[in-house]
């Protein structure tokens, strides 16, 4: 396994073009995701976003696979919307969340809700660590994940060497 490390840091650097993969609700992608997409580039770090990652005549969910697997860490934004589409249907929010859940990192950032009720919708989700909006400021939340990512691009600097 050893002789391999090498090997999965040069091909993890290829896949990986992506620091974040934003999830969010259909109805939070102008206004609350918006925002956090924003505060994320602003600190250079680069979101896989439906609203500017979707380009016009693309198959969505092709599009959506591809960037699941090409960023390194996941975020979903938990709003009410967000909550609601997932105890009502299995929308594509849904579908993101079930391959995201899968990974080893996802950070919930609860917006206008709260962890119990995160967690009365979605035990797994609700049991990763996470941010709130009623704790910091999502510029706060933007720096925190920034660093993150950070750490996680020198996690994968010292596997690949």
């Amino acid at each position: 396994m050893r002789d391999l490390t090498p090997v999965r840091g040069a091909v993890l650097a290829r896949v990986q073009a992506t620091d974040v993969f934003l999830c969010h609700a259909w109805a939070d992608r102008q206004d609350d995701a918006k925002n956090l997409y924003d505060l994320l580039f602003g600190n250079d770090v680069s979101v896989w976003f439906s609203e500017v990652s979707l380009k016009l005549g693309t198959d969505m969910r092709a599009a959506i696979d591809k960037g699941l697997v090409s960023s390194r860490i996941g975020i979903v934004l938990v709003t009410p919307a967000m909550l609601e589409r997932l105890r009502t249907d299995r929308s594509v929010a849904g579908a993101e969340l079930s391959a995201l859940l899968r990974r080893n990192l996802l950070v919930p950032v609860l917006h206008n809700v709260t962890f119990e009720e995160l967690d009365q919708v979605s035990p797994l989700l609700a049991s990763r660590g996470g941010l709130s909006t009623a704790e910091d400021s999502l510029t706060d939340i933007a720096v925190k994940i920034t660093e993150l990512v950070s750490e996680e691009s020198e996690e994968d600097s010292k596997v690949s060497n």
